[in-house]
């Protein structure tokens, strides 16, 4: 059974202040000791408690909303996803309310904490990486939670999206099948983008598994781009000019590697292949299609919502919709 939502009250009662200091800190009104406000910013936190925002003219206008958090929208992975769910919810009467974290476990807690405090119908946010106060914010909240991209871990109530690290898997075996054996990886930052980390640990286990391993790898220290992919390869290349085949984080770093070859006159799908990670409309617009793996980005967006609004209570069970995958032969790999 879930516990209600925190109250104004027992946040005053933990940290033994009154109900019009801990008003007074939520609204930053008055003066309040720094140590008085710390105390009630530490009860806040720790019982995931949550002002109500939607009180006044939202609440009454009745406009039902669905708070998203996506980690960019600079990367057309997620306007894919963002267009699922606003062809979901465009015959619903429902709202979406956009944050953008940035891939910042501490920046999704802020955001979290002004969504909640309009009351939401429901939450949709991505993977599984949230801080301590975020994970005790959506238990603790009344409202339906779809965690989105990944299904690797216990959702809180939804989670919708593929296994990562079995799509990683499948691309090692489906290279090792296709017969290449010198293998070079090149990614971006794994703090920022863990899922890109899972997909890497299955490809490494697909190698083990066939006796194989990484032969060179080098990771660009930032988030991904077709820039940071060509200068990557780049690297790797001059420091292991033999491997045969590099697999990519993503389709934006493998188009980029694409441009490198271009440039060093090194002939894609038969001197070096090249494997990416999306199935991106640009890695199949190139003059040599892309080998990649097809993530169903739309429908992950668009069943998040749909599963999110087939009830407005909290699911008993855990629920967990694998949208699956598939691998885009293409000519690079």
């Amino acid at each position: 059974m879930r516990r209600s939502a925190p109250t104004l009250t027992d946040v005053a009662k933990l940290a033994g202040v009154s109900e019009i200091t801990v008003s007074r800190v939520v609204r930053n009104k008055g003066s309040i000791a720094e140590a008085t406000r710390a105390r009630v910013q530490e009860a806040i936190v720790k019982l995931g408690y949550v002002p109500n925002r939607a009180a006044g003219a939202l609440a009454s206008a009745g406009a039902p909303l669905i708070g998203v958090l996506l980690p960019s929208l600079s990367n057309i992975v997620f306007p894919e996803v963002l267009r699922g769910i606003h062809t979901a919810l465009a015959a619903t009467g429902y709202q979406p309310l956009i944050g953008v974290t940035d891939y910042d476990p501490v920046k999704e807690q802020d955001l979290l904490s002004s969504l909640l405090a309009w009351q939401p119908a429901a939450i949709i946010t991505t993977g599984f990486e949230h801080t301590d106060a975020t994970r005790q914010m959506l238990a603790g909240s009344r409202v339906r939670v779809a965690e989105l991209m990944d299904i690797d871990a216990e959702p809180i109530d939804i989670a919708v999206g593929l296994s990562q690290r079995r799509a990683g898997f499948d691309a090692g075996r489906h290279l090792v099948e296709r017969g290449y054996r010198r293998f070079g990886y090149v990614g971006h930052d794994w703090n920022a983008d863990h899922r890109a980390r899972l997909r890497y640990e299955g490809f490494r286990a697909a190698l083990a598994e066939a006796g194989l391993g990484v032969i060179a790898e080098e990771r660009f220290d930032g988030s991904s781009s077709t820039i940071a992919g060509r200068q990557t390869l780049a690297v790797l290349l001059s420091r292991k000019p033999d491997v045969d085949v590099v697999v990519f984080s993503n389709d934006d770093m493998a188009v980029g590697g694409f441009f490198h070859c271009l440039g060093a006159n090194i002939r894609v799908g038969r001197e070096l292949g090249l494997f990416g990670f999306n199935g991106l409309d640009i890695g199949q617009a190139l003059p040599v299609p892309l080998s990649t793996i097809r993530s169903h980005r739309f429908d992950i967006g668009r069943i998040a919502v749909e599963k999110l609004l087939e009830s407005s209570e909290r699911p008993e069970e855990k629920l967990i919709v694998d949208t699956g995958y598939e691998i885009i032969a293409g000519a690079t790999a």
